[in-house]
């Protein structure tokens, strides 16, 4: 008996030591970049946009750690001031996103009816057109700025979100307490507020925070085409566009924000596995 009971603890005490390297891996990285963001101008060794003649396309060294861009730049000074403008439009874009979703799946899911059909139709019709194209036309109309690219990532975020928050709240409308609080006659406001969306709350969670690791590709693939912050400001997207024209003389200004795109991504997809873990332990295997 005593050692069926220790058999059947082992596979928990494994999901919960995955659930906290998960979350404090996510947690450490993604604090690191903010810190970065909201300190990057006191830390940076360099102007991010002086230039050193003497320096261009230096290779890493004691003097420029991740080496000089193609105009004498230091590179490392750059990746840290342009997490800034990574983190802020990939986080302001997903908050605004998750609003505007949640908004819309949970009136959609609900009320139901032509309300519903309505979302619904609009929803789908967003959705047959995959995410960077839309993000492409999105930022051609709004602009080619900061500003653009972060209407960009909202318009296309907010149909995968609505629908997935519309099919929780399907699933929370039949549920018992919901029809008791139906039958005692509380307003829908406040059944919405106070019964369906702290039910949903996990779902949109952890979708947010796997739609932010996606926000960062998208805003970097964006930047490299042109379409993002616009230079001299350092954006990571950007960088890797500029640099593209010199992957074989000087790799190093391509791996070096390649390098931070990867890691950031790799923090939020990292802290989204985690919350996931953490709410539903039972996916875990």
């Amino acid at each position: 008996m005593a050692d069926a009971a220790i058999s059947a603890a082992e596979p928990k005490k494994r999901r919960s030591a995955r659930r906290n390297v998960y979350l404090t891996t996510g947690s450490s990285l993604l604090a690191l970049f903010v810190v970065l963001a909201v300190f990057g101008g006191a830390v940076a060794p360099y102007d991010p946009n002086a230039q050193d003649l003497m320096a261009i396309l230096d290779p890493p060294s004691a003097s420029h750690w991740f080496g000089a861009d193609q105009v004498g730049r230091d590179i490392l000074s750059r990746i840290i001031v342009g997490t800034r403008a990574t983190l802020s439009i990939a986080l302001t874009s997903v908050a605004v996103a998750g609003v505007i979703g949640v908004a819309l799946g949970v009136v959609s899911g609900y009320f139901g009816g032509f309300i519903d059909r309505a979302i619904t139709v609009v929803m789908d019709l967003l959705l047959t057109v995959p995410n960077m194209v839309l993000a492409i036309a999105v930022v051609s109309v709004v602009g080619a700025s900061a500003a653009g690219l972060t209407v960009a990532i909202t318009v296309s975020f907010v149909p995968p979100l609505a629908r997935l928050v519309r099919g929780r709240v399907m699933e929370l409308r039949d549920e018992d307490f919901i029809s008791a609080a139906r039958t005692l006659g509380i307003r829908q406001p406040r059944i919405l507020v106070r019964h369906v969306l702290p039910n949903a709350v996990s779902v949109i969670v952890i979708e947010l925070s796997l739609l932010a690791g996606q926000a960062v590709l998208v805003a970097s693939a964006l930047g490299f085409l042109g379409l993002g912050v616009q230079p001299p400001d350092p954006e990571w997207g950007s960088m890797l566009g500029t640099a593209r024209e010199y992957l074989t003389t000087a790799p190093h200004l391509v791996i070096a924000p390649g390098l931070a795109i990867t890691l950031l991504v790799f923090a939020f997809n990292m802290l989204g596995d985690g919350l996931r873990d953490r709410f539903d332990p039972n996916t875990s295997p």
